[in-house]
């Protein structure tokens, strides 16, 4: 096991990339920035938050090689140290690959169902409400049993109002989400908005209802941007999460030690 040393965690997603501290055992320090803001500051809204000396540098990275090139020379320069790249195996802390070709398995997802078993050992529905929503499910031995894609809230939005003649683009609201009743909007743009969200709550209760005719009793382990946006609409047992992704490098990192 590590121990009084340093790892910095990397989570890169589409549209921010999430770091953290792990030492000791846990994940300490935290935090995220925007791709934009990385763009508009030459990384420095990312590394002058970080020490300047870590003893190994752990990401997941689903942003593509070229942010990956530029991240590794901005953290080389600030950390003195070079960046390790997760990739999706096999088999790795316990979790089973259902993929055929190990590597089309978005590594994030990979990464998210390693921390969401660690935690707990058994069964669970997996999400990531992110740019996309990625549901995976694990059986109580640690198979994956596959998983589904589907548009997250800004991407339906967008697509709506891009493809069509007369829906608008709605702007984020922080009201919360309406359940019962108030699902149904009395205008477009919320119409829209209710829509998304009914739209992927309903894909994570089918995916839960489908396995557990199947005989699995799973838990939701809910993480991504939006996370808390659909937590209190799911129904069931729910475990949010928002850092699964760092969780599940520090248990990587764990195990190769």
């Amino acid at each position: 096991m590590i121990q009084a040393a340093d790892a910095l965690l990397l989570d890169v997603g589409n549209t921010r990339l999430k770091w953290g501290i792990y030492k000791d055992g846990h994940i300490g320090r935290s935090g995220s920035v925007t791709h934009e803001s990385l763009r508009e500051t030459a990384f420095a809204a990312l590394t002058t938050k970080l020490p300047r000396s870590v003893v190994r540098i752990v990401a997941s990275n689903v942003a593509g090689a070229s942010f990956a090139t530029r991240l590794s020379g901005a953290i080389g320069i600030h950390c003195n140290n070079e960046i390790h790249f997760v990739r999706s195996e096999k088999k790795a802390c316990g979790v089973t690959n259902a993929y055929a070709q190990v590597r089309r398995l978005g590594v994030d997802r990979w990464v998210a169902m390693i921390g969401a078993y660690a935690e707990k050992r058994s069964a669970a529905v997996v999400v990531d409400a992110g740019t996309a929503v990625t549901i995976d499910v694990i059986d109580k031995s640690g198979q994956h049993l596959g998983g589904q894609i589907i548009p997250g809230i800004r991407l339906m939005l967008s697509s709506l109002s891009s493809e069509t003649a007369d829906l608008p683009t709605p702007g984020r609201s922080r009201r919360p989400v309406p359940s019962g009743i108030e699902m149904l909007a009395a205008n477009t743009s919320g119409a829209m908005m209710n829509g998304s969200y009914n739209a992927i709550c309903g894909a994570i209760d089918r995916a839960v209802r489908v396995v557990r005719a199947d005989g699995i009793r799973p838990r939701i382990v809910l993480t991504g941007g939006d996370a808390s946006s659909i937590l209190t609409q799911l129904d069931g047992n729910v475990l949010h999460r928002p850092n699964l992704v760092l969780q599940g490098l520090a248990h990587i990192i764990e195990s190769e030690s």
